[in-house]
């Protein structure tokens, strides 16, 4: 049996979809976070980094969502949530399922970390942290995301989901950068590919069914 170690609004939520699409059994762990909006110390019993996503499966632990997708995928799969090798859409699959957390991620939290940067120092110090978090935006933060976010709007105007032409597990990876940028920001009028893929993520029975049993999810803004 599978067990998904789950921290609440977390990137683990994926995971469960991942499981709900492939139609498997697993069970659910889940953890609360801490005040400070960390993961608890005892997922460190898991895995010794103490992050989620974390399954075991048998005698095998996991960390990392596109190591975790990519197993179930390979291991339960049956063909389904991957192109064939060899095909123009496996390597979309390929890239998009490590672009995700490899490149898009890193900018998303660190626009996210300098926004609320002046909420985070004493009151004093707060006009000159808002004119670090602004001067970092304009310079180099929010002109990366607006690039990123243009070439993620281009990809889907050339194929429905991010491999081609079904979705895939790239598309379950890709999933919760792209809602979470959407739930801070919105894309409606604006990036209208993008807006109806979280359209289309958020319909799936599978997703909904992932939600009922990890809980609602909340982005941080």
């Amino acid at each position: 049996m599978i067990t998904v170690h789950h921290l609440e609004n977390s990137r683990s939520q994926r995971v469960l979809w991942m499981l709900e699409e492939l139609g498997l059994d697993y069970e659910v762990k889940l953890y609360k976070r801490e005040p400070t909006m960390q993961a608890p110390a005892s997922l460190r019993a898991v895995h010794p980094l103490g992050k989620s996503p974390v399954i075991t499966d048998g005698d095998k632990t996991l960390a990392e969502s596109g190591a975790i997708l990519e197993y179930l995928v390979e291991t339960y799969g049956n063909g389904r949530l991957a192109p064939q090798h060899g095909t123009p859409e496996r390597l979309h699959y390929t890239y998009f399922l490590h672009y995700a957390e490899g490149s898009l991620m890193p900018i998303l939290f660190m626009k996210l970390v300098f926004n609320r940067l002046p909420e985070r120092v004493p009151w004093a110090m707060r006009p000159v942290a808002k004119m670090i978090s602004n001067g970092a935006d304009k310079a180099l933060l929010g002109p990366q995301v607006t690039n990123h976010f243009a070439f993620l709007e281009s990809e889907l105007h050339k194929r429905e989901w991010f491999a081609g032409a079904e979705l895939t597990a790239a598309d379950v990876q890709m999933s919760f950068p792209i809602e979470a940028a959407d739930a801070r920001v919105g894309f409606t009028g604006k990036l209208p590919k993008l807006r109806s893929f979280v359209e289309r993520v958020q319909a799936r029975p599978a997703y909904k069914r992932a939600l009922e049993r990890g809980g609602p999810q909340t982005f941080l803004k």
